[in-house]
């Protein structure tokens, strides 16, 4: 879910509401920023408030997205589908190629239910990678399975965008052809996941040209170019929000927005050059779908996010999940209960004794509080995880009870600092 997911809803059942895959979206162009600035600030702000409406038979991770009330929290893991399972590094022998495995139905489809089959998480995410929709609006990559991913012309000067066109759906139909069989297989057992990655982070894959540790040549655009830095980023917002409708339409009942890089710049700078373009996603989103569809919740990670927050809390996403670095306890205070929460066991915990990892999910779940969560890692399920460390995660939250764990609520009085 960075790029190289190996390194890597509407939430109610849309199949089965008035939202259904043939409802009008509009042609998501240029022209939808119109809308997007018409839209009325008041109701942005409803949204946020707990709870929001649901129906009981909507899978558990959809309503603890919304801040319904609910028996447990549910659970699922970034990088879910990957190396740490047999059944994977088999299939990868098979099938070599990154590229392959994220661009054919088959075997999207199979990889994403790996993990299903021998966990049965609350949430299935469908395994792509958030470069996956590059070429499709006019940034060719390649993938190198040790350096990672590759652009050979990444975009430096005015000159370079006239390289991108508006996203086209057609070439992005194995991503809609696996969510709906993954929709199909799991039914109302789990939520389907989507993602996508946020404006920024898709930015410093294609203005350096691949992965980076020092971010040196898109921080130095935010001083040198802003006019060709801001271009790319609204391009990107109208392909992103268009890619995330053409997920909820095919069958993903809840998206996660992966700012991945966007705790590498300092907070200032992440107000200025991802912050807006993520709230022009969720504005977007909500013009052309939220309108017949209004409960889709957005997750929104951001990796190394200690110091954001309380900035974060005003993208308007549903959802906002933490690294382990952000102590349970201390996030909820800080974000307070108008947002739902994600994460954040430590990976690291995977490799310990079983009884060490089920006191560290005791210990997160009872932090987090008792609605609007959901439990997850801090960051992706690291590579030689033992599988029966995994198996046990899962065990352990599907013994959990709220009722057992708290006699009464203890978010009710918790406010967004300000």
């Amino acid at each position: 879910m960075n790029a190289m997911q190996t390194f890597s809803a509407p939430p109610r059942s849309w199949l089965s509401t008035s939202c259904s895959p043939t409802c009008s979206f509009l042609h998501l162009g240029f022209a939808r920023d119109a809308i997007v600035r018409n839209s009325a600030p008041s109701r942005r702000k409803k949204s946020l408030i707990f709870p929001r409406a649901s129906s009981s038979s909507d899978p558990l991770l959809v309503q603890a997205a919304r801040g319904n009330i609910v028996s447990r929290p549910p659970a699922w893991m970034m990088r879910q589908a990957g190396r740490y399972m047999a059944v994977y590094r088999k299939l990868s022998e098979k099938h070599p190629s990154f590229r392959m495995r994220s661009e054919n139905v088959d075997l999207i489809v199979e990889i994403s239910l790996q993990p299903w089959r021998a966990f049965h998480p609350d949430g299935v995410i469908i395994f792509s990678d958030i470069l996956t929709p590059l070429p499709a609006f006019g940034v060719p990559f390649e993938i190198d399975e040790v350096k990672g991913p590759i652009i050979q012309s990444p975009i430096c000067s005015e000159a370079d965008l006239n390289n991108l066109h508006p996203i086209d759906l057609d070439k992005l139909q194995f991503v809609g052809e696996s969510l709906k069989i993954l929709r199909s297989e799991v039914g109302e057992h789990a939520a389907v996941l989507g993602f996508v990655g946020s404006p920024w982070t898709i930015a410093t894959y294609i203005v350096e040209g691949g992965t980076t540790r020092t971010y040196a040549t898109i921080k130095s655009m935010c001083h040198t170019a802003p006019h060709v830095l801001k271009t790319l980023l609204s391009h990107l917002t109208r392909a992103i929000s268009e890619y995330i409708i053409f997920q909820v339409k095919s069958g993903a009942q809840c998206i996660q927005i992966f700012d991945s890089w966007g705790g590498q710049i300092p907070p200032h700078a992440w107000e200025q050059w991802s912050r807006p373009y993520i709230q022009k996603l969720d504005l977007q989103v909500v013009s052309a779908v939220r309108k017949e569809c209004p409960q889709v919740p957005l997750v929104l990670y951001i990796n190394g996010n200690g110091g954001l927050l309380e900035r974060m809390i005003g993208t308007g996403v549903d959802v906002i999940g933490l690294d382990w670095t952000v102590d349970m306890a201390d996030g909820r205070r800080r974000l307070g209960n108008k947002v739902a929460v994600q994460g954040n066991v430590d990976p690291a915990y995977l490799f310990c004794p079983l009884p060490a990892l089920t006191d560290e999910i005791h210990r997160v779940v009872k932090s987090a509080g008792r609605r609007g969560h959901i439990l997850n890692l801090g960051h992706g399920v690291l590579v030689d995880t033992p599988e029966e460390a995994v198996a046990h995660f899962f065990d352990v939250v599907k013994g959990l009870r709220y009722d057992s764990l708290f006699k009464e609520t203890v978010l009710e009085n918790l406010e967004p600092v300000a």
